[in-house]
């Protein structure tokens, strides 16, 4: 509970912030999702007061990295990635990297699906995504897992 309440406090902290970015959506949008995702990760890290730490410090690096890459990603290139990556968590083939391109702002990416395993009835993949912008390449990893109404979740 007191690792929610730290994670929850410091995105307190960063929305506030956010509201100063009313001109650009995009980042304050990738800060919030990072921020969530960087403090799901940074849970899974530590005991005790350590988690608590590790949480806070995932929120605050997943803010940072989500607004750099949400300054830059529009609403089209959100899509094409959201669009490949459900392609490549449905029929995608392992090892094989599916492309996504935005020619309006020479933004693009790769989703490759690396691993599927089953659990109780539970499909999840795992995989590799890349988003080029401005020439600048990140790599992040995550797993999927199908929810009961078909949709995919993503659970790292």
């Amino acid at each position: 509970m007191r690792d929610f309440v730290a994670a929850a406090s410091l995105a307190g902290f960063i929305l506030a912030g956010c509201a100063q970015w009313e001109e650009n959506p995009k980042e304050t949008t990738g800060t919030v999702a990072g921020a969530a995702l960087g403090g799901l990760v940074g849970a899974g890290f530590g005991q005790g007061t350590g988690r608590v730490a590790a949480t806070g410090a995932g929120v605050l690096l997943g803010a940072f990295l989500g607004g750099e890459i949400g300054r830059s990603l529009d609403h089209a290139d959100r899509l094409a990635m959201q669009s490949t990556t459900r392609t490549a968590l449905e029929t995608g083939r392992t090892g094989e990297p599916l492309r996504w391109q935005n020619p309006q702002t020479g933004n693009f990416g790769t989703v490759t699906p690396l691993a599927t395993t089953e659990s109780d009835g539970t499909i999840c993949r795992t995989y590799e995504q890349t988003i080029t912008v401005a020439g600048r390449l990140q790599t992040g990893y995550g797993t999927a897992c199908r929810q009961p109404d078909g949709q995919w979740r993503i659970v790292r």
